[in-house]
């Protein structure tokens, strides 16, 4: 699952991969910003991302389904 985040003030984005599921990982987004706590993420390789929901511009979440190798005719 590819992550993108967003933060104002900032001209690059966080972007990652995580082993989390779409619904898993909406749920948290919306559970940290309804509480005003900072958005906390794991990626697959077990590094922890913290954001402040505060400074949030945007969260992409990608599709689940996986990259397609080789040539589709």
């Amino acid at each position: 699952m590819d992550i993108r985040i967003g933060i104002i003030n900032t001209g690059r984005e966080l972007s990652f991969e995580s082993s989390e599921s779409a619904e898993s990982i909406k749920a948290t987004v919306a559970e940290a910003i309804s509480a005003g706590t900072p958005l906390s993420l794991t990626d697959v390789k077990g590094n922890s991302y913290i954001v402040p929901t505060a400074n949030l511009a945007f969260v992409e979440v990608g599709s689940e389904e996986t990259r397609r190798v080789g040539f589709v005719a």
